[in-house]
C-alpha cells in the first residue's frame, strides 16, 4: 500500500494505480479525505507480482467489501480481474495520445474530473 486511509477502520475506498496515475491516485485521497471519505491508495505496478502472493495477503492489501477504482492512463482492459465487482475503471479506451502532461489534461484524468 501507498497511502493508507485515516482511522483503524477499513477504508471507504481503494483506488490502484501503476505509474504516471499514482500523483493523480494520491493527490485525489488527499482531496477525499478532506471531505471525510477514507481513500486507500495502492501502487500496482505488476499484476504477475502481485496475484503470484498468497491469497491472504491479496485481500488484505484489497478486501472484499471495500470498493476499488481502478485509475489507468492506457486502456482498461484485464483491470476486471484485479477489482472484481469494484466500482468502475478509468482509463482511455481509445488510440492516438502521447506526451503525459497533454494526455492527463486532454483526457480528464484530474483530481477535479
Amino acid at each position: 500500500m501507498l497511502a493508507h486511509a485515516s482511522g483503524d477502520a477499513l477504508p471507504d475506498i481503494t483506488m490502484i494505480a501503476t505509474g504516471s496515475e499514482v500523483q493523480l491516485a494520491l493527490a485525489a485521497r488527499e482531496k477525499l479525505e478532506a471531505q471525510g471519505v477514507r481513500a486507500r491508495v495502492v501502487s500496482l505496478p505488476s499484476w504477475n507480482l502481485f496475484i503470484a502472493q498468497p491469497v491472504e495477503y491479496r485481500e488484505k492489501v484489497f478486501p472484499l467489501e471495500v470498493p476499488m477504482l481502478a485509475i489507468e492512463a492506457g486502456v482498461s482492459l484485464g483491470w476486471r480481474p484485479y477489482i472484481g465487482s469494484g466500482i468502475a475503471t478509468i482509463g482511455v479506451d481509445r488510440f492516438g495520445a502521447s506526451a503525459p502532461e497533454k494526455f492527463m489534461r486532454e483526457y480528464g484524468f484530474s483530481v477535479e474530473t
